[in-house]
């Protein structure tokens, strides 16, 4: 794979955005969209709103399923982007609340280290499956962090 920094997305945010909305129903109930999207950094946001507690801030099921969908969108564009038609799946995952989250959220995820997408895909192309540890982060309303997304992702060919 080339450098991920410099990558190309395999298809547009919007392509992206419909296929979570279409396979995974609840990033189009929650409001999901695609606000950033390149090889090395992914961002999605939904409106408060749908996402909302009944303490007005951000409900924690949304702040965790966010970045969640924001790192299996990464994980899936990185596998087409390397011209691999595979499947993602999360195997386990965490998320530490930190502060309360009163606007939009906003998840963010950046592609790990270009040699451990390498040996990621070294091993699915050989095994036929592989598992990567990916993070994100859900900012808060001053920009800072709310949420701290850690998850193990298993792609299968």
């Amino acid at each position: 794979m080339s450098d991920t920094a410099g990558a190309r997305p395999a298809l547009s945010s919007g392509e992206l955005e419909t296929y979570l909305h279409d396979k995974i129903p609840l990033s189009a109930a929650m409001g999901a969209r695609i606000v950033e999207y390149g090889a090395a950094r992914l961002v999605l946001e939904a409106p408060l709103a749908p996402n909302i507690n009944h303490l007005g801030t951000v409900f924690g099921g949304s702040l965790h399923a966010l970045p969640t969908l924001a790192c299996y969108a990464g994980l899936w564009s990185l596998l087409r982007a390397a011209g691999i038609e595979g499947h993602v799946v999360v195997k386990s995952s965490a998320a530490d609340y930190k502060v309360p989250v009163t606007c939009d959220p906003r998840a963010v995820w950046t592609a790990p280290a270009k040699e451990v997408i390498d040996d990621f895909l070294v091993t699915l192309r050989r095994r036929g499956r592989s598992r990567i540890s990916l993070t994100a982060v859900v900012e808060s309303a001053d920009g800072g962090v709310a949420v701290d997304y850690r998850g193990v992702f298993v792609a299968i060919t």
